[in-house]
């Protein structure tokens, strides 16, 4: 009886061996769904709260769909974002979501995930070239024509305005100026001053103040973005003249100055909204679902309520 029970045993023990050593083409293959669980995100600038709350947003999709997001900061130097892209290949992400840093530059990159087969999605900027599977963002266009639109109303339909142009090659800086100059160009308003500031709230002062000592009679000022906006303002406060701002992205900041009186207005985009669609849509994309070309996200235009 004990010899019959230890043979069971050896037969049993064999038996499990086996199936341990069985060939590795018997294994299960992974979900690709699995194996696809890692996007990334190339921030053009985390020193920009409009692109904070775009990447908050786009995590806080990614945190509910069971997605990995790895974020990097291009810190608006087109060389990084290069880099960027480069790490986010080698770390095989499946989608690489890119804030561009500048339109044309940013081709380069879209370019090197396109040669590893990795889909591209653009947010709020558009890429000029590359291969790029969807384009997520407000319509600047429309939203530079509310601004316009919003001026030659309050001003009676003439006026002096500065422009303060953001980052030269960004298809925002570009679209908002085209909408704003639409909007303006058969009315009585004149554009006195036309200057970029680079998007950023240092430069915007620093711009507005040289524009205030050169020119003596300014009405309103438009920014293509509310870091500008809130310089420009700061150089106005310091002067102690009366000038209406008017922004754009209806930043924390930007709507606190509005509602304080000291902001005209500012053009409201949803950048939380932009990023968690980015995500949405790299996912479908990781699924094999198909996606539109474009995907245009609601603007407002934010005043005193």
């Amino acid at each position: 009886m004990k010899r019959v029970l230890v043979i069971t045993l050896l037969v049993v023990m064999a038996a499990s061996l086996l199936a341990g050593c069985a060939s590795p083409s018997t294994a299960q293959p992974k979900p690709q769904a699995e194996e696809a669980k890692k996007i990334g995100l190339v921030i053009s600038t985390l020193n920009n709260p409009f692109f904070v709350t775009l990447k908050e947003g786009a995590e806080a999709k990614a945190k509910e769909l069971g997605y990995e997001l790895v974020v990097l900061d291009s810190q608006n130097d087109p060389a990084k974002e290069m880099s960027n892209v480069e790490d986010l290949i080698t770390k095989n992400v499946a989608v690489i979501l890119i804030n561009p840093t500048d339109s044309d530059a940013v081709g380069s990159a879209v370019k090197a995930a396109n040669g590893k087969n990795i889909p591209v999605i653009t947010l709020d900027r558009g890429a000029n070239s590359g291969d790029v599977v969807t384009h997520i963002a407000s319509d600047n266009v429309a939203g530079g024509k509310m601004a316009g639109e919003y001026i030659i109303e309050q001003l009676g339909g003439k006026g002096k305005v500065v422009e303060l142009e953001g980052i030269a090659g960004t298809s925002a800086a570009r679209d908002r100026g085209q909408g704003f100059n639409d909007a303006i160009k058969t009315s009585g308003i004149e554009v006195v001053a036309k200057q970029t500031a680079d998007f950023d709230r240092t430069k915007g002062l620093s711009v507005m103040e040289n524009i205030l000592q050169a020119q003596p009679e300014i009405n309103a000022v438009f920014a293509h973005n509310d870091e500008m906006a809130l310089g420009a303002l700061q150089a106005i406060k310091a002067s102690g003249r009366t000038i209406m701002v008017v922004g754009f992205d209806a930043t924390d900041d930007a709507v606190k100055a509005v509602d304080a009186g000291e902001m005209a207005a500012t053009v409201a985009q949803q950048p939380a909204l932009i990023g968690s669609l980015g995500v949405e849509n790299a996912v479908k994309v990781i699924k094999g679902e198909n996606i539109e070309k474009s995907i245009p996200v609601d603007l407002q235009l934010v005043t005193k309520k």
